[in-house]
């Protein structure tokens, strides 16, 4: 079975991660691995240059957590890590400051920052740095191409920031107004991304930040596109657990674009594929099936009448048996949409 998903940073990859421990459960190639293949296309909006460093965070994420080189108490960075070099460099008062990268972690990004000046691509330098950490799985950028996401807010200067300077530095306290994807006009998929979305069985659509990981995703040029289009169920997993999200500040995000803090909120946003109707017609979204957690229960029937198929399941990702448990619910549901409709 070839797996496609769509992800972010530490939520994604917990789910990843859980995905995988499921199906080397179910499906184990006898060297320790699975006979299925996971692609998956992560969020590069959040890149950004930092002391002339590429730094890529939800990519990095997504390799260290998969890799089994991430700090688990943190979620992002390495484990067992160091800031000597940045406590040197806020000694001699480089900014920014606010911007924790560790002494490990440095270690990717120059590499990532020498390979790319160098001239090869985003996507083949992940390649390249996925040699050392065996993932798994198969991380492809959403685009060779720079993008970053910046962020309109509502200051007495109504200006824009990076993302990461109003995520870290701000907490996403400062009101926002907007987001937007800087290089979008000239940008095109990464190699590989949308054959690995038009040649699944499966596409999984993680419990990320709705707004700046899948939602950033999508923007990419015909990206959306290629999920309408795909023959593979898309089954996506609510990131809203009773009226807040899991992890970070998605609720800020998400009301930024207007769209309510909720499990049944997101679903609409990312709206239905196919419609109730007999015929079964064309509902303009991305989804076929939704998980929404236990204490969401009440809007199923909510989220069913938009035409996506939604099941309640604990989504409280603890530990990895839990994260595997909501990976085994996902791909359950896929194949009870793909049941219902015979394929697209």
């Amino acid at each position: 079975m070839r797996i496609t998903a769509l992800a972010g940073g530490i939520g994604g990859a917990r789910f990843l991660r859980g995905l995988l421990h499921h199906l080397r459960q179910v499906r184990p190639d006898g060297a320790g691995g699975t006979t299925d293949e996971l692609t998956v296309i992560v969020n590069t909006g959040d890149d950004i240059r930092i002391h002339g460093l590429n730094v890529s965070p939800d990519l990095d994420s997504v390799m260290y957590t998969l890799g089994g080189g991430i700090s688990e108490e943190r979620g992002w960075g390495r484990d067992g890590e160091t800031f000597t070099v940045k406590d040197e460099l806020a000694a001699y008062g480089m900014e920014p400051t606010w911007f924790g990268l560790g002494d490990k972690d440095t270690a990717t990004h120059l590499v990532r920052s020498q390979l790319l000046a160098a001239g090869y691509p985003l996507s083949a330098v992940t390649e390249a740095l996925c040699v050392r950490w065996n993932p798994g799985a198969r991380l492809l950028p959403m685009s060779d191409d720079r993008l970053e996401t910046h962020v309109v807010v509502n200051d007495p200067d109504r200006r824009a920031i990076h993302f990461q300077e109003w995520w870290i530095r701000h907490r996403a306290q400062l009101p926002a107004e907007a987001f937007v994807l800087v290089g979008l006009d000239e940008a095109q998929p990464g190699p590989g991304v949308l054959e690995a979305i038009t040649n699944a069985d499966v596409v999984l659509l993680p419990p990320s930040n709705p707004v700046v990981s899948i939602g950033t995703i999508l923007q990419v040029p015909r990206v959306r596109d290629a999920l309408r289009a795909t023959a593979a169920p898309v089954v996506g997993l609510s990131p809203i657990v009773g009226g807040a999200p899991v992890r970070g500040m998605a609720d800020a995000c998400l009301t930024a674009i207007g769209v309510p803090t909720t499990a049944s909120a997101v679903a609409r946003h990312y709206g239905p594929r196919r419609t109730r109707v007999p015929a079964g017609g064309d509902g303009g979204g991305l989804l076929d099936g939704w998980l929404v957690d236990e204490l969401d229960a009440d809007v199923v029937a909510e989220v069913e009448a938009l035409g996506i198929r939604c099941v309640a399941v604990p989504l409280l990702m603890h530990d990895v048996p839990a994260a595997a448990a909501m990976a085994h619910a996902a791909l359950d549901l896929a194949a009870s949409v793909s049941g219902d409709t015979g394929g697209r």
